[in-house]
């Protein structure tokens, strides 16, 4: 390596998530390159899946960049077609609910940025569910995390109630 503030994809290990429809693998960038207020993780979307539960930040802004392939991003109230090379901004707040979504028969693969406050509510647009998370922001290193609550009626967990 040439500097401990520069990494190469292949060489972060990524983690897969697969719950229902919601199927991705992840690498997270700016930890490894010593990143602190500014996190950036490299996504795969294949074919037919969705990203995280359609969600809004109400402090941790974020921003997407589309790589390669086609896919459908929900933001607010809207359907937006992405293709490689465009950038989406994800500010904070109810009305700009995200979710990316493959619909199209090739991988999807994207950056997604994101400023990392420590403390951060999220809400889940289609489940009404609302997170807190402090220690660490949600995308961050969960093991730094003193609060990592999903409240609800009863007890529910995070995959609960999203499609």
């Amino acid at each position: 390596m040439s500097h401990p503030n520069v990494v190469h994809l292949e060489s972060i290990a990524p983690t897969t998530t697969e719950e229902g429809p919601h199927r991705f693998t992840r690498r997270q960038l700016g930890p490894p390159a010593g990143g602190v207020q500014l996190g950036c993780s490299h996504v795969t979307l294949p074919p037919g899946a969705r990203s995280w539960p359609r969600h809004w930040h109400e402090v941790n802004e974020e921003a997407i960049y589309v790589l390669s392939g086609e896919g459908v991003l929900l933001l607010g109230d809207a359907r937006v077609a992405v293709k490689a090379g465009d950038y989406a901004a994800l500010p904070v707040g109810e009305a700009h609910a995200h979710q990316m979504r493959n619909e199209s028969d090739v991988p999807l693969e994207y950056l997604c940025f994101s400023t990392m406050i420590p403390f951060e509510i999220a809400g889940y647009a289609d489940s009404g569910k609302l997170a807190i998370f402090a220690g660490a922001a949600p995308g961050g290193d969960k093991s730094q995390r003193r609060l990592s609550r999903v409240p609800a009626p009863t007890d529910v967990d995070y995959w609960d109630g999203e499609g």
